[in-house]
């Protein structure tokens, strides 16, 4: 009986290096995998390389060495706009993404780019904004929105287009308490891989079970997010510090 056949990983990057056109090398040989369904918290100080991996992710950058593939499909011009489909990047600012008269028209712009019409355009928009529990704004203007409702429309213009991987950029900047909690709700309720950009690590405990430290170009560590924050010779090298008072093993 032949066993059955294992879907691919979300995201598998080998041997990834990068450097800008000034010489400055931004990537030095990054491998990384994220399995299907996997929430992972990509850590590390400023100017670690993190903005430089994730643009590598859907073919905004390319040319360096090494191979990015997703979901089974390697990053190049050949799949391009599959791969940009099956890579949603979530923006630090919510501003960046929303752009259209209506809540609904900006969540439909990505499906309808695609070729999305009539009922089966608008069952898609409503089932992304049902996700993020703002279905019942579909048509406000989204700049009369609070800033934690629009990042979450922000999440849902993503969604709209049925992603294998959700990338959010500091989810959690700007937000007040109630707002973070809500946005932390949305997060653990979706049934996609998430890789998460942050400096917020009580957030990363919360939402991660992993973390991936990256630092200086190459990955430090990999493990256990409360494993990875209670380690206190590891935060201090790679310049990651903790909130005053917050212990992560009293996180449950």
């Amino acid at each position: 009986m032949t066993p059955p056949a294992t879907a691919p990983a979300s995201l598998d990057v080998r041997g990834l290096a990068y450097a800008y056109p000034d010489g400055h090398q931004a990537l030095f040989g990054v491998d990384l995998t994220v399995g299907r369904g996997e929430r992972v918290a990509l850590l590390g100080p400023n100017g670690a390389g993190k903005t430089t991996l994730v643009l590598h992710l859907n073919g905004i950058l390319t040319g360096g060495a090494g191979t990015v593939t997703v979901a089974g499909l390697p990053v190049g011009r050949a799949h391009m706009a599959e791969i940009r489909r099956k890579v949603g990047i979530v923006f630090q600012d919510p501003d960046d993404q929303l752009f259209m008269p209506t809540v609904r028209e900006d969540v439909a712009f990505g499906p309808a780019a695609a070729g999305l019409r009539g009922a089966e355009l608008d069952a898609v928009v409503r089932r992304a904004l049902e996700r993020v529990g703002m279905a019942e704004y579909a048509d406000r203007p989204p700049h009369h929105l609070s800033f934690g409702q629009r990042r979450r429309v922000a999440v849902a213009t993503v969604l709209a287009t049925e992603p294998e991987i959700l990338v959010l950029d500091e989810p959690s900047s700007n937000l007040d308490p109630a707002s973070r909690r809500e946005l932390a709700d949305v997060l653990r309720s979706l049934d996609v891989t998430v890789l998460m950009v942050t400096h917020d690590l009580p957030y990363a405990l919360e939402l991660c079970p992993r973390a991936v430290v990256l630092s200086e170009g190459v990955i430090a560590a990999d493990g256990p997010t409360g494993a990875l924050l209670a380690d206190g010779e590891l935060m201090a090298r790679h310049r990651l510090e903790l909130p005053f008072g917050f212990v992560p093993r009293s996180v449950v």
